[in-house]
């Protein structure tokens, strides 16, 4: 009954522009200044602030906050949060919302992820914007729901039939989480393709200060979801046959002027009718991202400039290695810090140009295959050592990367 009476209760449907209106004089952005949150509350109010409106989902251990968040906030925003009676429904109605012109998004964890695969790639191939929320666990099966493990990975890279581009961003703190929430949005909105955010069971229940901008910085960071100009039929990205560039329009929205006759769920051209030609529509899919790979991966990086001793990573495992290269450091040890915060596309070049005079690369992830590593194995001279510290269901110590470190010191 609990789920019942909070998510049933709903305002009503409103059009585009009636909820843009109520959300300007309604409760969008929390008092400016320091809040104390959840990670899981942090990443939905970064979903509230970039204009999200609609949510679907389904609870599961450990995302569940996120859509009893939202069961709250969303209502107060002129916005909607349905629980859906399992993941199927969940996603299908994200991508419905989003195709009648609202920002969406949904929140689940691997066991969810899986079965939402189908649809996840018939939005890819529609080109349809929503964020993804992977707040990720122990696997595979059931696993242990509390636990954390970065065993998604690979699978949000590939997530469904067919091959299409995705954008996969890696927070590793509880600010990062509201702050890449609402650039997650503007990546959906802006290349149309799914784009997942890859939290974790630790980071989506640690508590941190995080700090809210003013109403007017938000504002400026936001790409609202705006109709389409283009009246002539071209409502899907398409490769310019004179230029050859990338042309993404905005989304289509069912219900006006600006929609396409045709949603068909195969490959197809700008207008929406099929396509003789797969291997053209297929390439566009990823090549769109490919080309705006520079806006697209984000990094950062830490006493790099002089490094011998390279160390990548993403998510939760980077936190551990700032502590022991800072201990490193004090030893007169040279190294320094890459860090992926966009994981997908894989920022190929940036990696190859960082370890090209390495001594050593070291690739902490918190899974046993390493996905990251593999991707740096590929781009790296092979005799340049790379060293996995692998790790499941258990926080990297600073002192497993610090004794990495030194024994390729020696």
């Amino acid at each position: 009954m609990y789920w019942t009476k909070r998510m049933r209760i709903q305002p009503k449907w409103r059009k585009l522009r009636g909820v843009k209106e109520f959300m300007k004089n309604g409760k969008r952005f929390l008092e400016p200044g320091k809040h104390l949150m959840m990670g899981n509350e942090a990443m939905s109010e970064g979903a509230v602030a970039a204009g999200c409106t609609f949510f679907g989902g389904y609870p599961i251990t450990p995302s569940t906050e996120v859509i009893e968040h939202l069961a709250r906030r969303l209502p107060e925003v002129g916005g909607c949060c349905m629980q859906m009676e399992d993941e199927l429904a969940s996603i299908n109605s994200v991508i419905g919302a989003s195709l009648v012109g609202n920002k969406a998004m949904t929140a689940t964890s691997g066991p969810g992820l899986s079965l939402m695969a189908e649809t996840i790639s018939m939005a890819a191939n529609l080109e349809v914007p929503f964020v993804f929320c992977d707040v990720q666990r122990n696997g595979p099966g059931t696993g242990y729901v509390t636990e954390p493990h970065h065993n998604d990975i690979g699978f949000v890279r590939f997530p469904g039939n067919g091959e299409f581009g995705v954008i996969a961003l890696a927070p590793m703190t509880c600010q990062e989480l509201f702050d890449l929430t609402i650039k997650a949005f503007n990546f959906a909105e802006t290349y149309r393709c799914p784009v997942f955010l890859l939290s974790d069971a630790y980071l989506g229940h640690l508590h941190e200060i995080v700090n809210i901008p003013s109403e007017e910085e938000i504002l400026e960071r936001v790409v609202e979801r705006t109709l389409p100009e283009d009246t002539s039929g071209r409502m899907f990205s398409y490769q310019d046959n004179i230029s050859g560039e990338y042309v993404i329009p905005k989304p289509p929205q069912m219900g006006s002027e600006y929609c396409p006759g045709l949603f068909i769920h195969q490959p197809h051209g700008p207008d929406g009718l099929p396509t003789p030609k797969p291997m053209n529509f297929i390439k566009m899919l990823i090549d769109k991202l490919e080309v705006h790979k520079d806006e697209i991966c984000l990094t950062d990086t830490y006493h790099l400039d002089d490094a011998e001793i390279v160390i990548i990573s993403y998510g939760l495992p980077v936190r551990a290695s700032y502590r022991a290269v800072d201990i490193a450091r004090k030893e007169g040890i040279k190294v320094g810090i890459f860090r992926l915060i966009t994981v997908w596309p894989f920022p190929k070049e940036k990696v190859k140009e960082v370890v090209k005079d390495a001594k050593a690369v070291i690739v902490p992830e918190l899974n046993y295959t390493g996905f990251i590593a593999e991707q740096v194995e590929r781009v790296t001279k092979l005799e340049t050592p790379i060293i996995r510290i692998p790790n499941v269901c258990e926080f990297h110590h600073p002192d497993d990367i610090l004794k990495e470190i030194r024994e390729v010191a020696k």
